[in-house]
């Protein structure tokens, strides 16, 4: 999500020369023997599938709770300014309301540290939460109320008088940009990057293309809006959120209440869809404080509108691609500057650069990202962040570079593939980029697709192929930590504060660890979503399988250290040491010996045990620091255009993606289609309308903000390489963000084919092509 960076920053400086990088995952090697297959690689389905399907699985605005009062916000209709005037008589004589909040009796609260500001924050801004009469965006909240029925909430609002006090707001992007800044850094990178004079080889390259792409504001729209049920319990606090980062709400909760940690427990087992956007919100603080002030439970769930008007999304780009090529091809300048849009209160700029950076070999580069700052609702991380739409721009110019250079875009981005990272100059820990586009072009049939735009047609429609190239960063967060359970009965119990947003995480942890412990997958139960647990890292920038692992990893090699002590001489496995054995078949074995095996029933009824319970941090990632580490894939799209009305359907789509090892092929298929159709909108429709006048979200509902249905999704193939990374654990990167990335350039290249028009600014609608 990404939320994510400070693993970079973990692994950064000094700790990355000193110490080693991580060695290979022995259950790399335990998969690849015969006969050892195990869990992982099978497609088990989904542990948390059945409670789903059966209505068994609470979410956070299904917690029940005694005398349950139900919240709704008012929200600001100014970009900046103050609130002159707020009369809450007539919404507090409403019938049912039990308590109206606003500014005027909130109690004192500090500020919450924002994210990246600090490992442990998760504030989504640094603003002050509804502290005196300051507006800072057209959305803000300037009142709650509490009532017996979300009916009586939602209509006690509406009764709220309020007037402002204006102020001049700073809301048009293209002059803002004009006074942009260069932030101090892009998620621990520098904000730009160079090397050599880019400028003076694009103008003397033998080929070049120098254009402008712009992409819009993009707004969550996740099935399960966000929502907390919260209450007090003397001086501790229980929260059911919905959440991606439980640990890191938990203390920035406790510095804006002034509270200890340990007075704050946060519950989120089940969360519909997070993307980026499950963070901490004004919407929580808000429920807390008013649930203080009432002394009674409050369940605050956004409408649908609330969610565009407090949680934030996919800010708006203006970036420039120049390509310079020589004669046979390759790149002698690479360029990839721009602007986004953010606030000066939080520090998420888009990362659009990053592809650039690590994808191709060029002989020069220039890579610079700046910020405008607006009066706005602070953006956030949404779906591969930065590199869903920096492909976009990249892999459309390189397209374009394909066409005036007269050379196949495949062929072409064989020419510029590197022998090492372009810019950092480290080994790439696994790269098999060349083997995805061979598979996927083969698969897809690349060979039937015609260079010349406009050459297919059946009836009204124009038909055309694109591809683009897909990059993800591969992240591992720090400070991660589990617990294992070893019971007499041959069960495990594996704990972490982790998260399942319907991704799977249950399941495959519940997969790794059964291989890893050597039990049957039935024997193995995964416990997450409570700070109860065991510091977890965030659910963001596709890191949590990697992060997980690493802890469980560390937690299994001291449970078997503490078994071979507690087994005793008279145990097989007397004088053996921890790297001597496995575990396999409910038990430990000499790797070689097989005779010398003892189950863990009977090591523990030797030791007089009933269970074992250890608990380890995982390692720095060193990884990181070490290599460059990335997950790749090859985009292919076929799409039809009608000639006289313009419509754009995708009728066919491919991603071959290469992404290490491929821990369950049920739940990575779902995942990778789940962020190609992601990308579909974002090529064809997604767009929050932003009136730069008055600040306004003019879309607020999925009425009028468009996502991908049924009907605009065609048939979707996934094929990978399932290759292991042999510096990642379990060989595996996450897969959560990858398949976003390359869409909207597969589309837009398609839609060049199949017309002959470029369209350089996102969504592709059909007045662009008429």
């Amino acid at each position: 999500m990404s939320i994510l960076d400070t693993a970079k920053q973990a692994a950064a400086g000094v700790m990355a020369k000193l110490q080693p990088a991580t060695p290979p995952d022995p259950l790399i090697a335990k998969r690849d023997r015969p006969g050892q297959h195990g869990s992982l690689g099978t497609s088990v389905p989904r542990i948390d599938g059945p409670r789903k399907v059966r209505g068994k699985a609470r979410f956070a605005a299904e917690v029940p709770a005694e005398r349950m009062t139900y919240a709704a916000l008012r929200y600001a209709t100014i970009a900046r300014g103050r609130i002159a005037s707020l009369s809450t008589a007539a919404a507090e004589a409403a019938p049912g309301v039990v308590f109206v909040m606003t500014h005027a009796n909130a109690p004192r609260l500090k500020p919450p540290a924002s994210f990246m500001s600090d490992p442990r924050a998760a504030g989504a801004s640094s603003l002050p939460i509804m502290q005196d009469a300051s507006i800072h965006w057209n959305g803000e909240p300037v009142a709650i109320v509490l009532a017996e029925t979300q009916e009586q909430a939602d209509h006690a609002t509406s009764l709220i008088e309020v007037t402002y006090e204006a102020a001049p707001a700073r809301l048009v992007f293209a002059h803002e940009a004009t006074r942009s800044r260069q932030p101090d850094s892009v998620l621990g990178e520098p904000a730009l990057v160079q090397a050599g004079d880019a400028e003076a080889a694009l103008a003397g390259a033998a080929f070049k293309v120098d254009r402008t792409f712009h992409t819009p504001r993009h707004s969550h729209a996740a099935i399960e809006p966000h929502a907390a049920t919260v209450w007090w319990d003397g001086e501790d606090l229980v929260i059911h959120d919905t959440t991606q980062m439980l640990h890191q709400t938990r203390w920035t909760l406790a510095g804006v209440f002034g509270i200890a940690e340990s007075h704050i427990r946060i519950f989120s087992p089940f969360v519909g869809g997070g993307f980026g956007g499950k963070g901490l919100w004004s919407h929580q603080v808000l429920a807390i404080a008013a649930a203080k002030l009432a002394g009674r439970p409050v369940r605050v769930a956004l409408s649908r509108e609330g969610v565009f008007r407090v949680a934030g999304g996919r800010t708006l780009t203006r970036q420039r691609v120049a390509l310079g090529a020589n004669a046979d091809g390759t790149l002698a300048a690479l360029i990839h500057t721009g602007t986004v849009a953010m606030t000066e209160h939080n520090n998420c700029p888009e990362q659009f650069t990053f592809p650039a950076r690590h994808l191709y070999a060029a002989d020069t580069f220039l890579l610079e990202q700046r910020v405008a700052d607006l009066d706005m609702l602070a953006n956030t991380f949404m779906r591969a962040p930065g590199e869903s739409v920096g492909t976009f721009a990249l892999e459309t110019a390189l397209d374009e570079l394909a066409e005036t250079v007269g050379i196949d875009p495949i062929a072409l981005r064989r020419r510029l593939e590197p022998k090492q990272d372009p810019t950092s100059g480290h080994d790439f820990s696994s790269r098999h980029l060349l083997e995805a586009y061979a598979k996927g072009a083969e698969r897809f049939g690349w060979n039937q697709r015609s260079p010349v735009p406009g050459a297919r047609r059946e009836g009204e429609w124009l038909v055309g192929m694109g591809m683009a190239t897909a990059t993800y960063p591969y992240y591992r967060m720090p400070g991660g930590a589990a617990r294992i359970t070893l019971t007499r009965d041959g069960h495990a119990r594996i704990a972490m504060a982790s998260h399942d947003m319907g991704m799977g995480t249950a399941t495959v942890q519940a997969q790794a660890g059964a291989d890893r412990l050597g039990l049957p997958i039935d024997n193995v139960t995964f416990e997450y979503g409570d700070t109860a647990l065991p510091h977890g890292t965030i659910a963001g920038g596709s890191s949590q399988t990697a992060s997980i692992a690493a802890a469980v990893t560390a937690a299994s090699a001291k449970l078997v250290a503490d078994l071979l002590q507690r087994a005793g001489n008279d145990s097989p496995l007397a004088g053996l040491s921890a790297d001597a054995v496995e575990a396999r078949d409910g038990g430990l074995g000499h790797r070689e010996q097989t005779d010398r095996f003892e189950s863990y029933a009977s090591i523990l009824s030797r030791a007089g045990l009933e269970a074992l319970s250890v608990e380890a941090e995982a390692p720095p990632p060193m990884e990181v620091g070490t290599y460059s580490m990335h997950s790749y894939g090859a985009q292919f799209c076929e799409v039809r255009v009608n000639a006289v009305t313009g419509e754009t359907r995708v009728s066919r789509f491919l991603g071959s993606f290469d992404v290490g090892r491929i821990l369950n092929p049920r739940l990575a298929t779902s995942q990778f289609r789940g962020g190609i159709i992601m990308g579909l909108g974002l090529a064809l429709m997604e767009e929050t309308q932003f009136d730069e006048r008055s600040g306004r979200v003019m879309n607020p509902s999925l009425a009028e903000y468009h996502v991908p249905v049924h009907l605009d999704v065609p048939e979707i193939d996934v094929i990978w390489t399932d290759i292991a990374d042999p510096h990642a654990p379990l060989g595996a990167h996450g897969i959560g963000e990858i398949g976003i990335t390359g869409v909207g350039a597969a589309v837009a290249n398609a839609v060049f084919n199949a017309t002959g028009r470029r369209v350089r600014d996102l969504p592709i609608t059909l007045d662009k092509l008429l």
